[in-house]
This record gives C-alpha cells, structure tokens and sequence, in this order.
C-alpha cells in the first residue's frame, strides 16, 4: 500500500530571468523515508531543495504539503509547517555561542526573563545525540568545520521536524562522525519524519537511503528504489557518460627523476613535529591520516601559511626559508586551500575578480588591464570547463565543483612548478571529481610535482604515487606503489607498522 507524501513537487519548473534552471521536477518524500537527491553541480539540487524548504518559490508547477497546493514565502514558513533544511553552508551567526543558535529565535523564557538552564539542558541534550563534546557556551567561530556541522546538525534536531532536507551533511565530517548521524538519521526514519538526502559520495546514499532519484541538467533523469539501481548506474545517470574509469591511469615516476623538494625535521607549534619527506619531478604524493593529525597544519607550515621551523628545506637542490606565502609563491610552490568559500574564494565577486587577485600584477599592476583578465577568464574557462550561467556571475551563486574548478585556475596563473592541493574533491560531483584528477595527473605528466591531502581513501589510493600517512602530528609511515592499499593506509594511521599487522587468511 503507498504512503501519501508528506511534501511534494509536482512538474516543479524555475527560472532566473530569461534563464531556466529547473525543468518540469516531481519528487514526492514519504514519512518514514530516505530519500536520497543526487546529480551533478549544478544539475538542479540546490535549487530543488531550497524551493520545497520555502526559500525560493517556483516559477511554474506546485509544492504540496500534505497533498495540498502550498505558497512558502520564506523559509520561516517552511519551519512553521515543520520543514527544516540543513544548509551545505553554515548557517550559523558565528559570534554567538553553541546554544545561542540553537535556539536562536526561538528562546525558552520562564516568566519575562530567559530560561537559560532549561536551554542549556536541551543543548546539551542535542549535542549528546550526535555525540558533539562542544561546549554550549563555545563560539562558533572558534570551532572546526566538523563541530559546526554537528552543531547545524543538532540545531535541526530540536525542531522536531517533519521533513529533515539535509544538504551535503558529510562533506566535513570523519566516517566516525558519520556514523553518529547516521544513526540519528535512523531513529528519524523510525519516528515517521521524511529526509532529503543529498551527497556527492554515493556508497553513503547506497547505504542509507529507501529511495533515489537523479537529476542532470535541471530535470529528473531517474527515479526509483535504491535497492534496483548500483553506485556505478547512478554515477552514469547523473554524468551521462561512463565514469567506471575514474581515476587516469598512473604511468609512475620516471626512473631518475629528479627530487625537486626536501623537507627535513619540519614542525608547526601545537600541530606537527620533525616531519621529513621528498617530492620528485612528476610525483604526486598523497598525504593521508586522520583529521586533526596534522596533515593540512604541516602543508600550511611548509608554504608559509602559519609559523614552522625546520632544519633543512631544499626547492629544486637549492636551500630555501619562506617567510610569507608570497616567497613560496614567487619560488614556484603554491598550496590549494580545502576551504574555498572562506579563504579561497570571494564569493560576493565575480570570476574574473576572483582569478586574477593574486597575481594582479600580471595584468598591469597598479592600472589593471581589464581586457588582459577577460581574456585569462575566457582561457580558463575553457581549459577548466566552468560551467556559470554567466560570466558576471556572483562566485558564491556557482556550484561548489564550478567554485573549486574556478579556484585551481587561479592558482594555476601563479605558474607553480609545486602545486600542494588540500581535499582537492570535497563537497562536488563524481564528474568534476573525474575531470580535477585528470587535470592533476595531466599536470604530473608535465613534470610537476604534487602533494594531494585528502581524507577519501579511494582517492589516495586512485591518484597517488606513492601516500605518506600521518598520526599526532608525525610521519606514521610511507607506502610505495605496490604498497598503497586501504588496510595499510588504516593501519599506518592507527599508529601499526607493518610488523604488526595480523595474518590474513
């Protein structure tokens, strides 16, 4: 017997000025379902979701709430009618304290005053069913990005929601982490609220959702139960091209290539200590480990983002001390940042403002050649396939692969000879991911060299080389081509050497 939907879009188009985004959508979400939204950046996701949750309204078709034609012209009145979106990007006041957004706009009060113990309880409440150890009285400035995420996701929590639309909710989080939502995510299931599902990793939505359906281009390509359709199907569906070889083959470092960089005993107060490693020409070496031991701190010290010391580093057999980032820069190492919205991207800008900031002084200096940049976008446009509507596009509009794409471009106009890249795939599509691993190992094959950091193990062991593990701030070991396999990079982070590690029938 079919369940009426909870909240449904029926034949759901919408359009930016002249431009249709979105194209004749239905979706249904049942209470007691999964239902799982994926498709590639820029495929219509977001917009979807922010339609049902009430923060756009449709240009044609119907959102229905409990089978009737309902208007949100907000997303207060979405909430108000149970319906509560976890954003990709937070959506927390970060001067404020944990349990200030928990309840911010909705405060308990005893009497006339505030009922501060009572909401401290409830936050700590919420806190513990996601097993966030966060104080309620903590800034949310001064969290990581994996304790904000908990914090929005706890902040839904004491809605007590009717439909949970959760918008790319791992894409920070540890598989620990994960963990710990999904299972909150089941006890929600179990309790009869409709969740919307959206992630670019598709063993989570293979793993978790009833339902699946696949958006490319704006329109429903597919939709239909999880269990009749495979991770390789829906990668397929939502690319429309085969994308079984996703990673490019690797042709290995070539016999006597030279080492173009070595770092000997680096170390960045309170994160990392004596870390000593090479590069060779054409290499790329990918930098695992557990969030939190040290990888991205060591790579920031090395390319003169924080303070560091080290005894030795030599760039290209010559011996060399960064002082500021710029050194780095000017010598021919450049670090991609993880975090593009907050320190890789200014998302209130354009494109073309966006690429060419920091190297302005490659189009006039102190008189801009406004011609020179239009034709730098233009190139990069093409070489790297951003897709935006429009070149004046506000990079904060674009999709999160078009941002990440956008931000290699940029930094590739600084020539670097040494790219360091921190989780160069987080947060886009199978797609992009398909097209930025080509892009890195094309770059290996010209002879740069690369450092990749990344916490998805299929990636470290598609594109690396050769994959250097870290744990508390130290080296934890190295693992050469024929030795890079899940179980090492596991063990290598738990701390285990090869010596230790048990028989396997």
């Amino acid at each position: 017997m079919s369940i009426s939907p909870v909240l449904a879009l029926r034949d759901v188009s919408k359009s930016f000025g002249s431009i249709e985004v979105l194209h004749g959508v239905t979706l249904a979400l049942e209470p007691g379902t999964v239902h799982a939204l994926i498709g590639e950046n820029g495929a219509g996701k977001s917009t979807t979701m922010k339609i049902m949750a009430g923060y756009q309204l449709p240009s044609k078709g119907d959102v229905q709430l409990d089978g009737a034609p309902v208007r949100f012209n907000s997303l207060h009145e979405g909430e108000m009618a149970g319906i509560v979106i976890i954003h990709q990007e937070f959506n927390l006041a970060e001067q404020l304290t944990v349990e200030q957004n928990i309840f911010l706009g909705r405060e308990l009060k005893r009497g006339p005053l505030l009922d501060k113990a009572e909401m401290r309880r409830r936050t700590r409440d919420y806190l513990d069913r996601v097993a966030c150890n966060v104080s309620p009285d903590a800034l949310v400035s001064s969290l990581s990005n994996s304790d904000k995420q908990m914090v929005e996701i706890a902040k839904a929590l004491s809605r007590d929601a009717r439909v949970l639309i959760m918008d790319e909710p791992t894409a920070v989080l540890t598989k620990r982490e994960t963990d710990v939502l999904f299972k909150q995510v089941a006890a929600l299931r179990a309790a009869g609220t409709a969740v919307l599902f959206t992630s670019h990793k598709l063993d989570e939505v293979a793993e978790i959702s009833d339902h699946v359906t696949i958006m490319r281009d704006g329109a429903v390509v597919h939709s239909g139960p999880s269990s009749d359709i495979t991770e390789d199907e829906m990668a397929t569906a939502m690319v429309g091209r085969d994308v079984s070889d996703l990673y490019p083959a690797k042709p290995g470092v070539e016999r006597g290539a030279p080492e173009v960089l070595s770092v000997e005993n680096l170390s960045v107060p309170d994160f990392a200590r004596n870390v000593s490693f090479s590069l060779r020409q054409g290499e790329i070496l990918g930098l695992g480990g557990l969030i939190g031991s040290g990888r991205t701190e060591v790579m920031e010290g090395l390319a003169a983002l924080r303070p560091a010391s080290a005894d030795r580093i030599t760039l290209f057999g010559e011996p060399v001390q960064f002082k500021k980032p710029s050194d780095a820069q000017r010598a021919g190492l450049c670090y991609l940042t993880e975090d593009r919205k907050l320190r890789g991207l200014l998302l209130d800008r354009g494109m073309r403002e966006n690429l060419t900031l920091q190297n302005l002084h490659k189009f006039g200096g102190f008189l801009i050649d406004r011609n020179a940049e239009e034709n730098a976008l233009t190139e990069a446009i093409g070489e790297f396939d951003i897709r935006a509507g429009s070149r004046d596009v506000r990079v904060g509009n674009m999709s999160g692969g078009n941002q990440q794409k956008l931000l290699l471009a940029k930094i590739m106009l600084s020539e670097p000879r040494i790219l360091i890249v921190d989780e160069p795939t987080r947060g886009i599509d199978i797609g992009t991911k398909q097209q930025i691993y080509a892009f890195l190992r094309k770059l290996a094959d010209q002879g740069h060299a690369i450092i990749v950091i990344t916490s998805e193990m299929p990636e470290l062991i598609g594109l690396a080389d050769r994959v250097m593990v870290m744990r508390l701030g130290e080296v934890s070991g190295t693992l050469n081509a024929g030795e890079i396999t899940e179980d090492a990079i596991v063990r290598l982070s738990m701390g285990l050497r090869a010596e230790q590690m048990p028989m396997t029938a």
